[in-house]
């Protein structure tokens, strides 16, 4: 009968942390989802600014269908560090320049805590475009 209560009790202690390695599997599970979710948010709207025609300085935010996704897009000139100043000077007599085009994207995780996720691209444009 002891044999028996031993088994029963080791048995309890292994379904015991099954459960908790189940039960944080779907948390990281929901996490990935967040943090996939997010992201795919912050593509979409990374290539939408960056394929608008002409490209000019903006900045765009709005969120997703769900509401629990903000972003926020910016497009701005870009100068690229530590770049030479007569390449500089050279560059303003050009048509074209570089832009900047990035998205922030906030989004609450299970925990309650706010999680960002920013992705940014050079892109050529129109120096002055109307």
């Amino acid at each position: 009968m002891l044999e028996v209560l031993v088994a029963f009790i080791i048995v309890a202690l292994v379904v015991t942390a099954l459960f908790r390695l189940f039960g944080g599997a779907l948390g990281n599970a929901a996490a990935a989802e967040d943090w996939t979710r997010a992201l795919l948010v912050a593509q979409s709207r990374l290539a939408l600014a960056a394929s608008a025609v002409p490209l000019k300085e903006t900045n765009d935010a709005g969120s997703d269908a769900s509401g629990r996704i903000q972003w926020r897009t910016s497009v701005a000139p870009y100068v690229p560090p530590d770049v030479n100043p007569d390449l500089e000077r050279a560059s303003e007599a050009m048509t074209t320049r570089l832009y900047r085009v990035s998205v922030d994207v906030t989004f609450a995780a299970d925990n309650g805590r706010e999680k960002q996720l920013s992705l940014s691209t050079v892109k050529l444009g129109e120096r002055n475009p109307q």
